[in-house]
């Protein structure tokens, strides 16, 4: 399945791959440095093919970089 493709105003170029129906991910393809995004999906769409180049502009610019999970060693006390 491919994933919706897009640049951003930046020049810095995204996938969108929905993760469940209520949330998308942002995810930096080639030499994008920036790190992903989790979004919430529009309600009036569910279909990242529908939206347009500036409403996806507008996801991207809601959106908090994803941090990476805390997980605790288990070799530490």
């Amino acid at each position: 399945m491919a994933h919706r493709k897009f640049v951003d105003r930046d020049g810095h170029r995204w996938e969108i791959r929905p993760r469940t129906p209520s949330v998308w991910e942002l995810s930096p393809v080639g030499d994008n440095p920036q790190r992903s995004r989790d979004v919430a999906s529009p309600g009036y769409e569910k279909d990242p093919y529908e939206l347009s180049q500036e409403e996806l502009q507008a996801l991207l610019d809601g959106a908090k970089p994803t941090s990476p999970r805390q997980v605790r060693s288990p070799f530490k006390e």
